[in-house]
């Protein structure tokens, strides 16, 4: 029984630390001179990060910073779906270090190109020719 207890202590703390992680990203958005992602953990938990990233990497089965690339790719598929931002705005808001880093993590999580992603996107149209 208090292996289980331990169990759900970690798991109750990997669940807060990708909350944490989701304010993070907005922290990042925002903030004019943000925090280092351990930085920020730290502050949040008041733990040390050693220890946050060995629970989260043993109940998550993935480290912190995939985790946090995921979140990233996914708030870029968002922002791609709006068609308002240039990736290179994009790549600046959420602090990465160019449009070509960007890029290649994006293929690197998702298998396609954000081109690619983008031309999924268009609806899908029938040329003057083939309407009935």
């Amino acid at each position: 029984a208090g292996f289980d207890v331990l169990m759900g202590r970690a798991e109750q703390l990997t669940e807060q630390i990708k909350t944490a992680l989701v304010e993070y990203l907005d922290h990042l958005r925002t903030a004019r001179m943000p925090l280092t992602t351990s930085a920020f953990l730290t502050e949040r938990f008041a733990a040390t990060y050693s220890h946050l990233s060995k629970v989260f990497s043993r109940t998550a089965n993935l480290t912190i910073e995939k985790y946090l690339i995921r979140l990233k790719i996914e708030q870029v598929k968002e922002m791609l779906s709006y068609n308002e931002m240039t990736l290179s705005e994009i790549a600046e808001q959420l602090r990465y270090s160019s449009g070509q880093h960007l890029s290649n993590q994006f293929r690197q999580v998702t298998g396609r190109s954000v081109s690619e992603f983008r031309r999924d996107l268009l609806p899908k149209r029938l040329s003057l020719d083939q309407l009935a």
